[in-house]
């Protein structure tokens, strides 16, 4: 079992592949600083798949569920609480008005914030964890993958 050790700020991450059936990627992640709940948003460089992080595996699928449903955005799970901005073009972007969005996205982040995380941006930061290119480790649809050795270090699952 893979879960996450808040005490110590070493949560589990997720990649799920957006563009079909496949096992779903997990791994560890420090530092990220939540101590409740999940975020999860299909804004994850380069493949855009659906990457989420959070303390228990059932916020993190409510978190995936909800960008799920709205086909693309970011999410934030805090028990019965649930933010999500939709981004229905490409996972990516909105048709809403910019001040409307700016609204949900300020709102989704001090949420994420209030969840515990220190970061000045968990969403951006978030979206980078599944940039492959970017050195050290990150974690794909195909699992975790060393980006200064540009090789897979094992593929990980459930």
């Amino acid at each position: 079992m893979i879960v996450s050790d808040i005490e110590n700020d070493i949560l589990k991450i997720a990649v799920v592949n957006r563009y079909h059936n496949a096992p779903v990627a997990t791994a560890f992640i420090k530092n990220f600083g939540l101590k409740r709940g999940a975020l999860a948003s299909s804004v994850a460089h380069d493949s855009h798949n659906i990457v989420a992080v959070g303390v228990d595996d059932e916020s993190i699928c409510k978190a995936v569920n909800l960008v799920i449903a709205q086909k693309g955005g970011i999410s934030a799970v805090d028990g019965k609480q649930e933010k999500v901005l939709p981004l229905p073009v490409a996972g990516l972007m909105s048709t809403d008005d910019g001040y409307k969005v700016a609204r949900q996205y300020t709102a989704i982040d001090a949420m994420a914030k209030e969840m515990g995380s220190g970061l000045s941006a968990p969403f951006m930061t978030l979206s980078f964890m599944a940039l492959l290119v970017i050195p050290a480790l990150k974690l794909s649809d195909k699992g975790l993958f060393n980006g200064t050795k540009f090789e897979f270090v094992g593929v990980t699952g459930n």
